[in-house]
């Protein structure tokens, strides 16, 4: 294919995998696209995976095939591999064979084993710490076309799961803020009918829910809310009247 051919090429996939990681909205679906997209976009891929850094583990978070999770677990298993590398160093890691690749001796072997020849593993992004792992069959299988190609591709969907976790991590906000109000607004009807039923002042009202939060071993909101609904004054394990 002329040089020419492969630009307008890689500029039409570009479009079209930007178009569709960016529509997904969520985490789990731009994982999953992710893995999807770059199986059919770079030419020679058999199988692709993405390693998540959750706490002190490396995890698979999406798998093309089940054989990439086998894959990925060796990687782990043998404290060695090209997305290991990725993810504690950044950047690209290419093996054009792992039956006789020096830089992984234990994990090359067991993947070739496996039926993996080539690995190609690229940086996704830091938030968070993520990388794609792409697999092939045969040996050589990502030529320099490939490469480009893939890092492109991991450049974007990287762009694309950095956009989906800080609008789910606004969305999770958004919703506590308004869990935060309408607990606010259950204690502040709760103190009401204390105030009006027990004559006693906001403060005093609060107490009461307070030592039935404590009494019965369970949240000031939930009190609140059985008081609302019922209208029965929750039990604070002190004598009646005592404010």
């Amino acid at each position: 294919m002329a040089g020419a051919d492969v630009t307008n090429e890689l500029e039409r996939n570009v479009s079209e995998v930007a178009r569709a990681l960016f529509a997904t909205g969520t985490v789990e679906g731009t994982l999953r696209l992710t893995v999807e997209l770059a199986a059919a976009t770079v030419e020679g891929c058999d199988a692709a995976g993405v390693f998540v850094v959750k706490g002190q583990q490396v995890v698979t978070a999406a798998a093309s095939v089940p054989l990439v999770k086998e894959l990925d677990d060796l990687q782990v298993a043998s404290d060695e591999g090209p997305c290991l590398d990725v993810i504690a160093e950044g950047g690209t890691a290419h093996a054009a064979d792992l039956a006789d690749d020096p830089r992984w001796p234990r994990f090359g072997p067991a993947a070739v084993t496996a039926g993996i020849r080539s690995a190609l593993a690229l940086r996704l992004s830091d938030r968070p710490v993520s990388a794609l792992n792409l697999y092939a069959r045969l040996p050589t299988a990502f030529g320099a076309t490939d490469r480009a190609k893939a890092l492109i591709f991991a450049t974007l969907a990287g762009i694309a799961l950095e956009s989906a976790g800080e609008r789910a991590e606004g969305e999770h906000q958004i919703a506590t803020l308004h869990d935060a109000l309408r607990t606010r607004e259950l204690i502040g009807q709760a103190q009401g009918i204390l105030i009006e039923r027990e004559r006693i002042t906001a403060d005093q009202a609060f107490h009461v829910l307070r030592r039935a939060s404590q009494h019965l071993n369970i949240k000031i909101r939930e009190v609140a809310l059985t008081l609302v609904e019922t209208g029965e004054t929750p039990p604070t394990g002190k004598p009646r009247g005592t404010p």
